[in-house]
């Protein structure tokens, strides 16, 4: 890809979409969004609409399935032994995209600020439906597509989410 790109996260069709300088979308994924649906709320445990940008990019070179804690990978690599020990555990899994808000008073700042509230794109189990709402508000995304993603973002990179 030549230049920046910006990404379309579209909840009711629960796709995200690469997009070029052109306007052409050359990329697109499956996705999963929050089971609670769209809104900005600290403590929703909804998917933030609106504008934002990457804020930043966490997990390049670690392997598929790194286990992620509080932005962090714990040495864990992910497997259906370790979802038995845990089985409560939200999987945030080899690469993590964080966003952040563009827009005050709408997903920035307050009690509706994106950044704040955690909200990445990350890789989930595989066995976990993409195409179906049912994160805590996060946009999760297979193992491999996340790879591929993370390698095509940016720092800075827009993200338009739309309910």
């Amino acid at each position: 890809m030549n230049g920046p790109c910006r990404l379309h996260v579209d909840l009711a069709r629960q796709q995200l979409e690469v997009i070029g300088n052109e306007g052409r979308i050359f990329r697109h994924y499956p996705v999963s969004t929050a089971a609670n649906g769209p809104g900005e709320m600290n403590g929703s445990l909804c998917t933030p609409t609106g504008e934002h940008v990457v804020r930043a990019r966490i997990g390049a070179g670690l392997p598929l399935n790194t286990v992620f804690v509080g932005r962090r990978p714990t040495g864990e690599t992910y497997h259906q032994g370790l979802r038995e020990r845990h089985p409560d555990r939200d999987w945030i899994l080899t690469r993590i995209i964080w966003l952040s808000g563009c827009e005050p008073g709408k997903n920035r700042l307050g009690n509706v600020d994106t950044m704040r509230r955690y909200i990445y794109l990350h890789g989930t189990p595989d066995d976990v439906d993409m195409g179906q709402p049912g994160s805590h508000g996060c946009v999760r995304m297979r193992n491999a597509d996340i790879v591929e993603l993370f390698d095509l973002v940016c720092v800075g990179t827009r993200v338009s989410i739309e309910a």
